[in-house]
């Protein structure tokens, strides 16, 4: 995949379409409120908002700016590796498991078979013929 084809499908509007950080609240609303009976001067509360806004996006700009492509490049790193092992050693282990546990299971599966089965269908048409009668 060539690079300018990557970019092509990065949506610079709506940069979390799955929602993933949805319970971060950083606007000044969720952060910061007065209580009905309690209130700062309009002033006061509109440079408020004016400093938070500035603050927050100023610093955020400058963290990614700093550090934002050697994270992305770090947790592409860190989710290649997980793909990694998925695919060449979580998955085979997982199907080779399955693979020798299924003669086991054919086995405790007769087991069962010919020594609980009778057991508990003989308590079920024990049970089955008690009745309550209401007086």
């Amino acid at each position: 995949m060539v690079l300018s084809e990557h970019k092509m499908g990065v949506d610079l509007e709506n940069r979390d379409p799955n929602d993933l950080n949805n319970h971060i609240r950083v606007q000044f609303e969720d952060v910061l409120g007065e209580p009905d009976g309690v209130r700062s001067m309009e002033c006061v509360w509109e440079n408020s908002y004016s400093c938070f806004e500035c603050g927050k996006n100023l610093c955020y700009k400058i963290l990614t700016f700093l550090c934002g492509l050697c994270m992305a490049l770090e947790w592409g790193c860190c989710f290649a590796g997980i793909t990694f092992q998925n695919v060449w050693f979580y998955t085979p282990c997982l199907r080779c498991f399955s693979i020798c546990m299924g003669c086991f299971q054919r086995f405790f599966g007769s087991c069962l078979s010919c020594c609980v089965v009778p057991v508990c269908e003989s308590c079920g048409a024990l049970f089955s013929k008690i009745r309550i009668a209401k007086s």
